[in-house]
């Protein structure tokens, strides 16, 4: 690394990871709010489940206030198998929203960046292959222009979901394209970006620690919001890989090195890099437009949470870093070790701040499957059942993962 690049980094990374961490290492305390956890396999599985589901009638006609969601992933949107064009766009936009308004939901959270993309018309990120079919080949249109008319056509409110650091998974995408942000960095001749993205496992991801890279991600979202009729931009949990804590260790270890007797931990300096984001993501949204809103989508378990640097006490109980939260609550009422109403207790005594909304996830995917030790399977009404758990709560709403496990689409 050149010493000017390295000098400019170590400075604005102290001066970000102290600020941001003076509020919320306050805010933390050991046990607060939560109980040991044998860490439950609550990340949404691959297999596709489909089950009948609609919204109580209570819920659909006397509780307007109650926020009715649906997330829609990059998987109901995959292409494949069409002709790709508008129109076939066009269709499949029209029976997600269809089904979604027969559910009786009224708020959808589209997917438009699973993978450091765009389903969108973006100067910034690359077409998305979920559209184009390889990544970097735009279709012809704008999908999230025809997604916002359709939306609006059917009375749904549209929230942009974006993965804010993931870049491939598992070979998804199988290329990156030559426009790819990370593909630039590491074919140019400036050596300062080469550590910009760093692998985990099976998983690339955009690097935080840099100012330059979180600017990136905060002029996605100004894009979005400037450029689209949507409600809000929404993002969801994937933040610093779990048990890694080498994939960044040079960045940490030029951190230390300036920050002298003074420094984080690791952890610590993590979340405050985190925080930058999160901080300059909801900056971003209310500057471009004050009525968009902004929300963060956290696992379920708060152990998990702490172990990828997702500062959830700051965010649900400092103003200025989301105006909504959905904690992925996707366990059942019998879970042999985190049911589903202890955890929502949990999740409730974090979101205090007055004008913070709590909206749950529920797991539809996981309704009449032998999940959570087969605690799914005691009854055909568990998210019927969680709905009203959560209106009873006084929660502020509820969002169904998702729309490719609704049986009646349209």
């Amino acid at each position: 690394m050149k010493m000017f690049g390295r000098k400019r980094f170590l400075s604005l990374v102290v001066s970000v990871a102290v600020l941001a961490l003076s509020i919320a290492v306050i805010q933390i305390k050991p046990g607060d709010g939560q109980d040991a956890v044998n860490s439950p396999d609550i990340k949404p599985s691959d297999k596709k489940h489909t089950v009948a589901v609609s919204f109580p009638d209570e819920v659909k006609k006397n509780d307007r206030s109650f926020v009715k969601g649906v997330w829609i992933p990059y998987m109901s949107l995959d292409m494949k198998g069409t002709d790709r064009s508008e129109n076939a766009a066009g269709q499949r936009l029209d029976e997600i929203f269809e089904g979604i308004k027969s559910s009786g939901a009224d708020t959808a959270f589209l997917h438009v960046r699973p993978f450091g993309d765009a389903l969108y018309k973006s100067r910034i990120f690359p077409s998305s292959h979920v559209l184009g079919g390889v990544q970097g080949k735009y279709p012809g249109y704008d999908f999230l222009s025809l997604a916002a008319a359709v939306a609006k056509q059917k009375g749904i409110h549209l929230h942009a979901w974006i993965n804010p650091l993931r870049i491939s998974l598992k070979n998804i995408p199988e290329e990156l394209s030559d426009d790819n942000p990370c593909v630039k960095w590491q074919n140019d001749d400036d050596s300062e970006n080469d550590r910009w993205t760093f692998r985990s496992g099976d998983t690339l991801y955009y690097n935080p620690a840099y100012p330059a890279v979180r600017k990136l991600i905060a002029d996605g979202v100004r894009e979005l919001v400037r450029n689209y009729d949507i409600d809000g931009i929404v993002i969801d949990d994937y933040f610093y890989p779990e048990d890694d804590m080498d994939c960044d260790k040079h960045e940490y270890d030029l951190y230390c090195e300036a920050a002298g007797l003074t420094y984080l931990s690791q952890e610590n300096w993590r979340k405050g890099n985190i925080n930058s984001l999160i901080s300059s993501l909801y900056s971003a949204v209310h500057y471009e437009r004050s009525e968009c809103v902004f929300g963060i989508s956290p696992q379920c378990n708060i152990d998990n949470n702490e172990k990828i640097a997702a500062d959830i006490r700051t965010w649900g109980r400092i103003p200025g870093y989301a105006d909504y939260i959905s904690p992925q609550i996707y366990v059942s009422e019998k879970h042999p070790t985190l049911p589903f109403e202890k955890s929502l207790k949990q999740w409730q005594s974090i979101v205090t701040a007055k004008d913070i909304r709590l909206y749950v996830s529920l797991a539809l995917y996981k309704e009449g499957t032998d999940a959570d030790g087969g605690t799914w399977l005691l009854k055909d009404t568990n998210i019927t059942d969680q709905i009203g758990i959560c209106r009873k709560a006084g929660t502020d709403g509820v969002i169904l993962y998702s729309y490719e496990n609704m049986a009646e689409k349209g």
